[in-house]
């Protein structure tokens, strides 16, 4: 008879180090340079916009806001030829390889939708779109017009989200079990702030809770069996969401979003052979570390690779590379996984009871 042996007691002649796959990114300033345009110059896009000068060959040479005063102000302190007070302005001046949305969800399909009628590819902050009817329309708008869209969840083109999707293809975790991420922000009420304001497609799901739901899609597939706990502000937005779902790809993710508290921020994939964790200090979506610990007592950490504040010069970059390549989608955030996210956030807003103005009559 053979005797069992405990996976978490390590062998005898265990000598090897664990040792994670090198990240397959590119260097973002390796990718083809673009002209871009930014529609809405809030704080996303000057992030947006500062890492693309510093940490890429593309450049914003264009910008749109409804005040011609904050466009002029925008353009002037990146070094931008030309701000606009219309969309269609801009797309009527030409000269642009690929357009940028950063303003509040509610927007996002308006002001994509000119976008994609003109041929231009356009790159829409996350969440995409309000919910998954207008996601949709966006995307069957792109196919018709033969051109990239792609929503920005930009910790999936970061070099530890591909080393991650390495270890668990090459199945260094084992099987896949659970997927646990949370994400929370603590923001006061104040009826006039986004993230509060219905009529912005306020709450903690669409701008906090798309990055735990998305990463656990990444990991699990579509999600299934949907199970929601959670409460709403007295303005109707949801302040909590706690999900717990099947992925179908096998394994159970366990998320959780609130704007009440800041959270851990942590996401853990745990396995039958392992766990590997992002997140501490850094946010689990931001650039920093991956650790990779085995039952076996093997860890290894890999960390970013560049500067700390130019994550977002790699969804910048594969945007780049993708539309000179023709291509109308991305396969790190593919038009699926985009619709995917959005139904599965619908689904939770359904059971929490969120409807955001408008929708009641679609």
């Amino acid at each position: 008879m053979t005797p069992s042996v405990d996976p978490r007691e390590e062998p005898s002649d265990m000598t090897a180090s664990l040792v994670l796959p090198a990240t397959t990114i590119p260097d973002p300033a390796t990718a083809p340079g673009l002209r871009w345009g930014v529609i809405s110059p809030g704080h996303i896009a000057d992030q947006f916009t500062a890492t693309m000068h510093r940490a890429t060959v593309s450049r914003v040479v264009s910008v749109v806001s409804r005040s011609a005063e904050r466009a002029a102000a925008f353009a002037e302190k990146h070094g931008i030829e030309r701000p606009f007070d219309a969309v269609g302005d801009m797309l009527a001046a030409g000269g642009i390889d690929a357009v940028y949305i950063a303003s509040p969800h509610a927007q996002h399909r308006d002001l994509a939708r000119p976008v994609l009628e003109a041929g231009v590819p356009v790159l829409v902050e996350k969440a995409f779109t309000l919910n998954e009817t207008q996601s949709r329309e966006l995307l069957d708008l792109a196919r018709e017009r033969g051109v990239l869209a792609m929503e920005a969840m930009w910790s999936r083109f970061l070099p530890q989200y591909d080393v991650l999707r390495q270890v668990i293809a090459e199945g260094v975790l084992g099987e896949i079990v659970e997927v646990a991420a949370d994400h929370g922000q603590a923001f006061p009420m104040d009826p006039t702030h986004r993230l509060h304001d219905p009529a912005l497609g306020g709450g903690a799901l669409l701008d906090l809770g798309v990055y735990p739901i998305s990463f656990a899609q990444m990991i699990l597939g579509d999600l299934t069996d949907l199970q929601v706990t959670g409460e709403c502000t007295e303005l109707g937005v949801d302040a909590y969401a706690a999900l717990t779902a099947r992925g179908t790809r096998g394994g159970v993710a366990r998320l959780a979003t609130t704007l009440h508290a800041q959270t851990a921020n942590t996401a853990v994939v745990t396995g039958t052979q392992g766990r590997a964790q992002l997140g501490g200090p850094q946010p689990f979506y931001a650039p920093g570390d991956l650790t990779v610990t085995l039952l076996d007592g093997r860890s290894a950490t890999v960390s970013h690779p560049a500067d700390l504040g130019d994550g977002m010069a790699y969804e910048i970059a594969e945007a780049a590379r993708r539309i000179s390549a023709g291509d109308l989608e991305s396969p790190l955030m593919s038009w699926e996984d985009t619709l995917s996210v959005m139904r599965t956030m619908d689904q939770a807003r359904a059971a929490l009871g969120v409807v955001y103005p408008g929708e009641e009559a679609a």
